[in-house]
C-alpha cells in the first residue's frame, strides 16, 4: 500500500493538491474545518468531479476548530476521543453522507463549506478575540465589548433571494445498462420511425419559484444542515438564519462570547428560513451564490 502525507504550509496550498492530484483510494484530511473545506473545494473544482468526489474523505480533527467533529462524534466527550474515533472510524471504513455548499460570486471560482458561511456582527467581533490574548479567560468579552463602542447598534442591510427546499435525486450510481446487439437497434429504430405520434399534452414543469427578502440583521447565516444529521431525508435545503437587529449590548457580549463556542447559539427572535438555492446581495452590489448540491459526499467518520 502506498502512502504519500503531504504538509501544508500555507492557506491555499490543499485546495491546490486536490485540484492536481492523481487518481488515489483515499484522501485523509488531519486538521480542522478549514483544511477540510480546502480539500473539499479542490476535489469538487476538479474538470473530472463526478468520478473523483466519489472517493471517500476521512477526517481526523486536530484544528483549532472542528465543528464537524461534534456531529460526526457526539458521544466522545473531549478531543482526544474524537481525535481516536476518527481514526478507527477510518480503520473501520465507515462512511456517512454529508451535504455541502458551493459558494459561489459573479466572477471567482466556486467555494464548497461542509458547516456555511456567517456575515454580521457576532463573527467580526469573534475573529477579533485573539488580539486581546493578554486579558487571558476575558479576551472574548472583551473583543465583543470593545466592538460595541466602535459603533452601535450594528445593523446589517441586504436583500436575498432564495427558492424552497428541493427532492434530492436518488443516490448511487446507476448501472449502464449493456449496449443492445445491431439487430435491436436496427428494430428499435424501425419501430420508431413508423409508430403513429401520440396526441396529448405534454406535461408542464412547474417554474422555479423564488421569494425575495430585504432584510435587517445583526448577522446572517447560512449552514448546512450537517449539525443535525438526517440520513432518511428527500430533500435538498440549507438553513439561513437571520437574528434580529434589536439586540442589547449586554446581549451581544454575552451570547457572542458563547457563539465563539458555539456558533449555532442565536438570539431569541431568530428567523430561519428553507432554501435549496439563495443569492445574497451586500449593499456593495456584489452578489454571493450560495447552493447546495444535489448529491451528497461521503465522509469517513
Amino acid at each position: 500500500m502506498d502512502v504519500t502525507v503531504v504538509k501544508t504550509d500555507y492557506e491555499g496550498q490543499a485546495k491546490k493538491l486536490l485540484e492536481l492530484m492523481e487518481n488515489t483510494d483515499v484522501i485523509i484530511v488531519a486538521g480542522g474545518d478549514g483544511t477540510l473545506q480546502e480539500v473539499v473545494t479542490g476535489v469538487l473544482r476538479r474538470a473530472d468531479e463526478a468520478a473523483f468526489s466519489r472517493i471517500p474523505i476521512g477526517f481526523i480533527p486536530l484544528g483549532q476548530t472542528s465543528t464537524l467533529s461534534q456531529t460526526l462524534f457526539a458521544e466522545s466527550g473531549n478531543k482526544v476521543q474524537h481525535i481516536t474515533d476518527a481514526t478507527l472510524a477510518i480503520v473501520k471504513g465507515e462512511t456517512v453522507p454529508l451535504d455541502v455548499l458551493q459558494i459561489k460570486g459573479e466572477k471567482e471560482q466556486p467555494v464548497f463549506a461542509m458547516t456555511g458561511l456567517r456575515w454580521g456582527s457576532f463573527r467580526d467581533a469573534g475573529v477579533k478575540v485573539s488580539k486581546y490574548w493578554y486579558l487571558g479567560p476575558l479576551k472574548t468579552k472583551a473583543a465583543h465589548f470593545f466592538s460595541t463602542l466602535q459603533e452601535w447598534p450594528q445593523t446589517h442591510q441586504a436583500s436575498i433571494s432564495y427558492m424552497g427546499p428541493k427532492e434530492r435525486p436518488p443516490s448511487g450510481a446507476e448501472e449502464t445498462p449493456p449496449r443492445p446487439s445491431l439487430y435491436r437497434r436496427i428494430l428499435r429504430r424501425l419501430a420508431s420511425y413508423w409508430a403513429q405520434p401520440q396526441d396529448g399534452v405534454s406535461k408542464e414543469v412547474s417554474p422555479e419559484v423564488w421569494r425575495d427578502v430585504q432584510l435587517s440583521t445583526i448577522e446572517l447565516s447560512i449552514t448546512t444542515r450537517n449539525s443535525q444529521l438526517d440520513l432518511t431525508s428527500t430533500e435538498d435545503f440549507m438553513n439561513i438564519c437571520i437574528e434580529p437587529d434589536s439586540v442589547s449590548k449586554g446581549d451581544f457580549i454575552t451570547i457572542g462570547s458563547k457563539k465563539v463556542r458555539d456558533p449555532k447559539l442565536r438570539p431569541e427572535g431568530t428567523e430561519c428560513l428553507q432554501a435549496s438555492q439563495c443569492t445574497l446581495v451586500l449593499p456593495e452590489g456584489a452578489p454571493l451564490a450560495s447552493t447546495v448540491r444535489s448529491t451528497r459526499r461521503c465522509l469517513w467518520r
